[in-house]
């Protein structure tokens, strides 16, 4: 019996093209946002209908397919997920999976909406989050947000931390607009007790202009100049994400780095990306997918039919990203016509 049991336990693993075992689901619930921030869209977005875009009862019976192939986490992302209505019915939902093969429920947020959520978000199982946040400068939050306000974010963190849920920040690096606050970042990382993760920007949907290019950073240059000023530790620690992390000796937070451009990390990806409207997208920097929203609105279509699209779809995963940064030229390469806001990151 039990070789029986392990021998369905290897089948059901989620295996690629390149022996990559896929356990981490990224899902995003809405492509909309209470922000604009420049380098992820333009001003003026237009965003989905209301009929395009799964419903909670559709995005939980496609994670509990993931769930019974071998999916052991899952972060819920957006746009900003918060502000979808009803979203605390969803990661109720997904609760009762966590007493069975899943192991982690999470999110990343703006942090905008956090004041509102955070007790209800431990409540339902989350014990992590990370919260994207590029600058502690109340006027720059409002020039990269266009319309955002940094006490907004700062109250929600304080909720959380309120509410006992571990948090990590996450910097996109800025050249010429945050690079001047690294040292500041650590520092109020620090003293809270944030883990800290620095991202570099992908050239991912049209914004109405490149301009987000002139403020590429590689993160090879933040790295050193961190270095130049705190004492860092190379660590094997892994969130199940893209991240490198090190330590700063003499504290305990972990600094990471996410580099896209500038060093490719696709040979240990074990994540897949199911966006608002349900087209699940193998890699974040290229155009495979694969259509659930017509698999789940199919009557004809039975649960068997949903798993073995999910198995068609791990199996056309390609090796890796198209992303590139030409140095020489200060051009990037493999740029996405879809938006963050709808990939989710």
């Amino acid at each position: 019996m039990n070789n029986q049991v392990n021998k369905s336990l290897e089948n059901s693993k989620l295996i690629d093209p390149y022996n990559r075992q896929i356990t981490y689901l990224r899902l995003s619930v809405t492509d909309r946002c209470d922000l604009r921030c420049t380098y992820c869209m333009p001003e003026k977005m237009t965003f989905l209908n209301k009929k395009e875009v799964l419903t909670f009862e559709e995005m939980h019976k496609l994670c509990r397919g993931f769930i019974h192939l071998g999916i052991k986490k899952i972060r819920i992302t957006g746009g900003e997920p918060l502000v979808r209505k009803g979203i605390m019915d969803f990661f109720e939902m997904l609760n009762p999976n966590l007493s069975q093969q899943l192991e982690e429920l999470t999110l990343t947020t703006n942090g905008t909406q956090l004041y509102k959520y955070a007790g209800q978000l431990y409540a339902t199982g989350v014990r992590r989050i990370n919260i994207s946040l590029d600058t502690l400068n109340p006027k720059k939050f409002e020039h990269i947000t266009r319309i955002g306000k940094l006490h907004d974010v700062l109250n929600g963190i304080e909720a959380a931390k309120d509410a006992n849920l571990k948090i990590k920040i996450n910097c996109v690096a800025l050249k010429d607009i945050n690079d001047d606050e690294v040292d500041n970042f650590i520092n109020w990382c620090i003293k809270n007790n944030f883990d800290l993760t620095f991202i570099e920007t992908m050239p991912m949907g049209d914004i109405g202009n490149e301009i987000r290019l002139n403020n590429f950073l590689s993160l090879d240059e933040v790295k050193k100049n961190i270095s130049s000023k705190f004492e860092l530790e190379d660590i094997t620690f892994s969130s199940g994400g893209p991240a490198k992390y090190c330590k700063i000796k003499g504290s305990s937070i972990k600094l990471g780095f996410i580099t896209p451009l500038s060093h490719n990390f696709c040979s240990s990806c074990n994540r897949i990306r199911v966006d608002a409207t349900g087209v699940l997208h193998q890699c974040l920097g290229q155009s495979n997918s694969l259509d659930f929203r017509r698999i789940l609105r199919d009557p004809g279509a039975t649960d068997a039919d949903l798993l073995e699209n999910i198995r068609k779809a791990i199996k056309q995963k390609p090796e890796m990203h198209s992303f590139a940064y030409d140095f020489s030229k200060e051009r990037v390469q493999g740029k996405v016509n879809r938006h963050m806001s709808l990939t989710g990151g």
